[in-house]
């Protein structure tokens, strides 16, 4: 009995899954097939930026140019499962028309939104409905505020329907393109690396260093300027009008004070490695005002492994660890999305004795990025990739259970 209602389960499940990846594939090639962007095009002219239908005629065609044909590429490829399952006489294998029976109501709302039934795009066109977002981009699920970026961020991004696992796969998740994206702690050896990569793919950097200096990257052998903004910890709320401008705010910076545990010590390393990373995301926050804001503005903050393993440097841990659980509570009710960077030992300045390539750490971070990965765990130590998601979890939990969000 028990193992039937397995298979079961296994047939629902991955029936439905392979159509959806299906639908999510003939999406991705409506973008690079000419004659199938011809009819896809169609979904693309229908909405303006508030996801209001720009007229009812063209919205309407836009179901039977693409939602249509689509669905009807979902309902033929959905009958192999099915087909295999008889060939193979699996048990319940009628169960195997899951995909099947799931695509047709897929159709039949195509089919009714072409049709111009009233109310119908309320109950099956949900990702569409116009509005403003009460929710951040879903990591899993499509939802509204993903979608919309695939119509007005990067229509080469944001493919999928329903989940997001082929976005995940393609690293289509998360687009770079166009972004304007500012680092904190430019001029050290991991914010470097991180310029660098996020220029490669596609994205205008700005430099952000205590220095006062122009910051360069090579990129093909020649050094390339990069737009350098000089700063000073306390003086982050200075900042407000150039965080407007910017999309992406990877706050990287940090100092490593080693065996020291004197009084100066301990003040500079929790303001700098602590406090002033918090000044520096609330700030940004206050920048967010419209729904592109919420979906398209990001904070990335590098606190370390130091969260959950020791780094040989008692107050690099304690600071760390106090800057990684208060991001955890803030981003309870964060107005955009803040991803971790949780980072093993890379050889720099900060430490000299790393293991690994600043150059390579940087790749797997925007790798993980564009995978729409929120805690980006990059290390040679196996322990933190058990360690750390199980902290995050029972802690944001903790947070939540216990804490409560103060409405202005």
């Amino acid at each position: 009995m028990v193992n039937n209602l397995i298979v079961a389960f296994i047939l629902i499940v991955t029936t439905i899954l392979w159509v959806e990846i299906v639908r999510d594939c003939y999406h991705v090639l409506s973008h690079s097939w000419q004659p199938l962007y011809r009819l896809h095009g169609w979904h693309h002219r229908v909405f303006r930026r508030d996801l209001t239908p720009i007229s009812e005629d063209i919205y309407r065609k836009a179901h039977w140019y693409n939602d249509v044909p689509e669905a009807l590429v979902m309902l033929l490829l959905s009958l192999i499962p099915g087909l295999l399952c008889y060939y193979y006489n699996i048990s319940s294998a009628w169960l195997g028309w899951s995909g099947s029976i799931y695509t047709l109501t897929f159709l039949g709302g195509a089919i009714a939104r072409g049709f111009g039934i009233p109310y119908i795009d309320e109950l099956t066109d949900i990702t569409h409905r116009p509005g403003e977002f009460k929710t951040l981009p879903n990591p899993w699920f499509v939802n509204r505020p993903y979608h919309w970026r695939h119509h007005f961020d990067d229509q080469k991004a944001y493919y999928c329907g329903t989940l997001t696992l082929v976005d995940k796969i393609m690293g289509t998740a998360l687009s770079l393109k166009g972004k304007t994206v500012a680092v904190t702690g430019a001029s050290g050896t991991l914010g470097l690396a991180l310029l660098k990569e996020l220029h490669l793919n596609g994205a205008k950097v700005i430099a952000f260093t205590s220095q006062h200096k122009t910051i360069n990257v090579e990129v093909d052998n020649q050094f390339l300027p990069i737009k350098t903004l000089t700063w000073k910890v306390g003086r982050e709320s200075e900042l407000i009008d150039e965080f407007s401008k910017i999309d992406i705010l990877i706050i990287n910076h940090g100092i490593n004070v080693h065996g020291s545990r004197d009084q100066k010590s301990i003040i500079n390393s929790y303001e700098v490695n602590t406090f002033s990373g918090w000044r520096l995301m609330e700030t940004f926050f206050q920048t967010i005002k419209t729904n592109k804001d919420k979906v398209c503005k990001e904070v990335w903050i590098n606190t370390s492994e130091a969260e959950v393993n020791p780094a040989v440097s008692p107050l690099y841990e304690l600071t760390k660890r106090t800057w990684g659980d208060l991001i955890t509570l803030r981003r309870l009710d964060a107005p955009c999305v803040v991803r971790k960077l949780i980072l093993g030992p890379f050889k720099s300045n900060l430490n000299p004795i790393g293991v690994m390539s600043a150059d390579w750490v940087a790749k797997q971070i925007i790798k993980g990025a564009k995978s729409d990965i929120r805690n980006i765990i990059v290390t040679i130590n196996p322990i933190t990739f058990l360690a750390f998601p199980i902290k995050e979890f029972c802690q944001s939990l903790y947070f939540n259970w216990f804490t409560s969000s103060v409405k202005e």
